[in-house]
């Protein structure tokens, strides 16, 4: 993925990674267009960093139809989707009242992606340089055991972006796959300061230097991830997940 002169949309960018992200793309002097869904936080990022802005709610289907519209409309020169978007909710198994996360979990972290990526590939079809930069998770690799909605959805996004990468790889559409491991932004409470999460500057800045290094990268992994991307493939994996859940103090 060439990291300079392209049309970024970035969903979810109004905190965290993806606004980490959309601040370096910018600086890389891309054109980028970041989305939420409080309008007027998006005005002041815009305004303060020079962004595109377009509301979104990548939990809701008509929104997302909507704003891909507007984008295009705004953006012709649109050329790489980052499919941002996504939420975290500890959930028990062995109590009532899971569902309702866990369904909320699975329709902005799967459904979300699925419908952005639906609602613009014809588009990056066909403008050069086009890529899909998908958002799983050491967590599609290694399980944290208060989350399992959240691991499900990420696993997915992990097989949706190999098997797209498949079936695109002759129009010419990137699809390139970050997998963070826990940063601290505020994907659940108090990670944002938490010590066994990632500075997010770091991430940032470390996700960025990887991809310009190897522009055909088809997964992103900063060096903190690889221990719960290849437990299983070291042969450590039971040990991966007993270290993981130790570690996290809602893993109990």
């Amino acid at each position: 993925m060439n990291l300079t002169g392209n049309t970024v949309f970035i969903p979810g960018a109004t905190s965290g990674i993806g606004l980490a992200l959309a601040l370096r793309m910018r600086a890389k002097g891309n054109t980028v267009v970041i989305g939420g869904r409080r309008t007027e936080l998006l005005e002041k990022l815009a305004a303060e960093h020079g962004f595109g802005a377009v509301r979104i709610d990548t939990a809701d289907p008509a929104s997302i139809v909507t704003a891909a519209g507007d984008v295009v409309d705004r953006y012709p020169d649109l050329n790489v989707l980052v499919a941002m978007a996504g939420i975290m909710r500890v959930e028990d198994w062995r109590t009532a009242g899971f569902l309702a996360d866990a369904e909320e979990v699975v329709t902005t972290n799967l459904l979300g992606p699925i419908r952005l990526i639906a609602a613009l590939v014809e588009r990056l079809r066909t403008r050069p340089g086009a890529a899909i930069v998908t958002v799983s998770s050491g967590l599609a690799h290694t399980p944290l055991r208060v989350t399992p909605s959240y691991n499900a959805t990420k696993a997915a996004i992990h097989m949706l972006s190999e098997t797209l990468r498949l079936q695109l790889a002759e129009s010419g559409v990137q699809v390139v796959e970050l997998v963070p491991p826990a940063v601290r932004t505020t994907l659940r409470p108090g990670q944002e300061t938490a010590d066994f999460a990632m500075p997010l500057d770091a991430f940032a800045d470390e996700a960025m230097a990887l991809l310009e290094a190897d522009p055909q990268a088809r997964e992103v992994l900063v060096e903190r991830v690889k221990f719960l991307r290849y437990g299983e493939a070291r042969g450590d994996y039971d040990q991966v997940v007993a270290a993981l859940n130790a570690a996290d103090p809602h893993g109990s």
